[in-house]
């Protein structure tokens, strides 16, 4: 039988005793006392009221960041999947610039894996790179837009040759490329769905509807938009999707007398402005183009823009007014191609700027509102690095550049002032496993100076009948003996 010193065993019961009441105001302090809730996300998720977006909790939002072009040409090209870095320290470069989204272009053939596209960096393999992406931006705070970017009809290969700077959607392949998308990410409201990158050279009607129409590669059937987003809905998905306007995403203001007929209204209008080629460039024409589509609640985002002198003078005009407006926006392109006029923001994949970049960091870094934060650790491997790609040429001549182009908490930014407090009755609403927690933080919080008295009775209680200093077994006999 092991024998225990008195001394030492009449304080073992007090410091159980104090431990464990210090344990229980630790637990309630740390409940009660966790990051403001203002400083941290009400979900991955957006979706529309009335000419905005507002996240899980109803708090107005703006959707602000950059397009990272490579994964709509690296694949059919036989390179990789991204063109450049995908993994979470690219991520983070990011996120230094206070972006809360990145619009992701995708390969038609790729993600169906069809017409010739590498086995290897198609079909699956594809698919699950791309969410894998989304998941590093979803974990690091960031909205994802994915797009329809390069496509083709038929058998044609949605190349570099075939598949870029295409009129419309093809009927052959875009509504089950959609349906095959808003399967993958119906259950994931932070990601943006894009029906068409930019749409030109067609009449609106087509725009809407569809229609037979001819180019260089012969004549074949382009799909509308409705049945785009027919496509989608008829999933189950209710993401936001949006629709770039006709004219090479430039015509915004005609946007509205076409709009598709969604049964869940949630459709924005995607616009495309690059200075100094295109009409809607010129400052004073900017309110004329947004106030039908505004005015008809219906939500705008910039998801390509632009300049290509290298330098910021026009985006320091642009922004702030985009801004006053509460348009959202994604700037061309996170990219270090060697020709900053394509445009790119960057010369290393690190973040360092553009001086035409310099202009977006800084404005982004400059607005109030929340700023993304990490909130769990990623998921999924990012392909290796690939080779600087040498952006193909314009298939448009109208447009020097071609425009091709990763959950949990997610901050959002918003123009104007510091984000309010939510009330007390919204936070619990919104959040029932929080509420949870400081209920029972505060049952421990009043139980614990309960748990510290009731520690010290015991001790003075055992301490009673025996001598200081002395040592005694045990026993069965002792234990009796100290409770009588």
């Amino acid at each position: 039988m092991r024998l225990i010193p008195s001394s030492r065993r009449s304080r073992l019961p007090g410091f159980i005793a104090l431990m464990g009441a210090s344990a229980l105001v630790g637990v309630a302090a740390a409940v009660c006392a966790g990051p403001p809730i203002s400083a941290q996300a009400a979900g991955l998720s957006v979706r529309i009221v009335g000419n905005h977006f507002v996240d899980g909790s109803g708090r107005t939002v703006r959707i602000l960041g950059v397009n990272r072009s490579g994964s709509e040409y690296a694949c059919m090209a036989n390179w990789a999947i991204f063109d450049g870095p995908s993994d979470t320290a690219s991520i983070g470069a990011m996120a230094s610039w206070n972006i809360d989204a990145v619009r992701v272009p995708l390969n038609e053939d790729c993600w169906l894996g069809i017409n010739g596209a590498p086995a290897a960096l198609s079909g699956a393999n594809y698919r699950n790179a791309i969410a894998g992406y989304v998941s590093r931006l979803h974990a690091a705070g960031m909205y994802a837009i994915v797009d329809l970017h390069w496509n083709a009809q038929g058998t044609l290969p949605a190349d570099g040759k075939t598949g870029q700077g295409r009129k419309m959607a093809d009927l052959d392949h875009a509504p089950a490329f959609w349906s095959s998308v808003a399967s993958f990410f119906k259950n994931d409201h932070g990601v943006v769905f894009d029906l068409f990158n930019e749409p030109h050279d067609i009449g609106w009607d087509c725009w809407l509807n569809g229609c037979t129409t001819s180019d260089g590669t012969g004549t074949w059937q382009a799909a509308g938009m409705q049945t785009l987003l027919n496509a989608v809905r008829a999933t189950g998905a209710t993401n936001v999707v949006t629709l770039s306007a006709n004219g090479w995403g430039g015509d915004i203001p005609q946007w509205i007398n076409y709009r598709p007929h969604d049964p869940i209204g949630q459709i924005a209008a995607g616009w495309h402005v690059y200075y100094p080629e295109t009409w809607w460039s010129e400052p004073s024409r900017w309110n004329a183009g947004v106030s039908p589509v505004l005015g008809a609640q219906v939500p705008i985002v910039v998801t390509e823009f632009g300049e290509h002198d290298c330098a910021g003078g026009w985006m320091n005009q642009f922004l702030p007014w985009a801004d006053q407006h509460g348009l959202s926006y994604t700037a061309w392109t996170w990219d270090t191609w060697p020709n900053c006029a394509n445009p790119v923001l960057i010369t290393k994949y690190d973040g360092t700027p553009t001086g035409y970049g310099i202009s977006l960091r800084d404005h982004l870094r400059g607005l109030a509102g929340f700023k993304p934060i990490a909130s769990q650790a990623s998921s999924g491997r990012g392909p290796a690095g690939a080779v600087t790609a040498t952006r193909p040429p314009a298939a448009a001549p109208t447009s020097p550049r071609h425009p091709a182009a990763s959950a949990a908490a997610i901050a959002h930014r918003r123009a104007g002032a510091a984000v309010p407090l939510p009330t007390p009755a919204s936070m619990l609403a919104t959040s029932p496993a929080r509420a949870a927690l400081i209920g029972l933080g505060s049952i421990l919080l009043v139980a614990a100076p309960l748990g510290l008295a009731a520690g010290l009775w015991l001790l003075r209680r055992r301490r009673r009948p025996l001598s200081a200093g002395a040592d005694v077994p045990v026993s069965a006999e002792a234990a009796e003996h100290s409770r009588t």
